[in-house]
């Protein structure tokens, strides 16, 4: 391999981990229910908070905020993988790269 090839995939890892390292506190929020439930997750996916309107709990319908929040948590989740591969595509320019 050439130095300059070395040089670019050496720049390129470099690149990649600082995305890595940048999607580790890049948030996205979402919610469900009209805002009923939100939550907020970060670009590798870790759900950091959940917020819930009191009027929404009703004891006698769990399952209803049940559903709220786990339709809030999948949402949030697919935008922070969205976001992150969008990142990563950026610096890779749209190669697949396993594991990314």
């Amino acid at each position: 391999m050439n130095r300059q090839l070395m040089r670019q995939a050496q720049q390129l890892q470099a690149a990649l981990v600082k995305a890595e390292q940048e999607l580790e506190s890049a948030t996205v929020d979402a919610s469900a229910g009209g805002g009923a439930v939100k939550v907020v997750v970060t670009g590798k996916g870790v759900v950091k908070s959940v917020k819930i309107d009191p009027q929404v709990v009703d004891p006698k319908d769990v399952a209803m905020l049940e559903e709220l929040v786990l339709a809030a948590v999948n949402e949030g989740q697919q935008k922070a993988q969205d976001m992150a591969q969008k990142r990563m595509s950026a610096l890779t320019g749209g190669m697949k790269i396993p594991g990314l």
